[in-house]
């Protein structure tokens, strides 16, 4: 696949600093949901999941560290070239679901026989509340359903936004006005 090339504007959305792909953009990967990417970001290197919006194109988190490489903050536009890669990286584990994992074998064994990608997609699905109650429950659940062998978790929309604090219903929030 050929690299895909587009220029975006950096835009806060909360206390957060996001780059939302052009949906001609987004048009061009091979999926809807959560993709891994690579390339370059202002001529600097850079792997990242792109998150799904929920409006059929995706976005992704400028962490401060990747802002202040390629010199560059809310307001201010960049130009990248990124592919989709095979290659996922392990993801960072939430503390409450490592905590589960260590007091249930069968669930860990399953774990650590998934791919990075599935681990991915189970972290999504359990961060994807508000709620500490719901997230609680979906962690019981999630382990419920891989001590059964799934190996993924199932039934819900991997397209929408689920990352609550930058998101309503499965939708990504638009910037304010003045954010833009």
């Amino acid at each position: 696949m050929a690299a895909i090339r587009f220029k975006a504007r950096l835009v806060k959305l909360g206390s957060w600093t996001i780059l939302r792909l052009p949906k001609a953009a987004s048009a061009k990967l091979p999926s809807r949901g959560q993709v891994m990417v690579e390339g370059t970001i202002d001529g600097y290197d850079f792997q990242t999941p792109l998150e799904p919006d929920g409006n059929l194109s995706h976005w992704f988190k400028v962490d401060p560290s990747l802002g202040k490489a390629i010199r560059a903050s809310a307001g201010d536009t960049v130009t990248l070239a990124i592919e989709p890669t095979k290659d996922w990286p392990e993801p960072e584990m939430p503390a409450d679901l490592r905590k589960a994992l260590a007091t249930d074998h069968k669930a860990h064994d399953l774990w650590e026989s998934i791919t990075p990608m599935a681990r991915w997609e189970w972290i999504r699905w359990i961060r994807s509340t508000a709620r500490s109650e719901t997230r609680a429950k979906r962690i019981k659940v999630g382990l419920s359903k891989m001590r059964s062998g799934e190996r993924r978790p199932c039934c819900w929309n991997r397209n929408l936004c689920t990352e609550p604090s930058v998101s309503k219903n499965g939708v990504l929030l638009e910037p304010t006005p003045a954010a833009k």
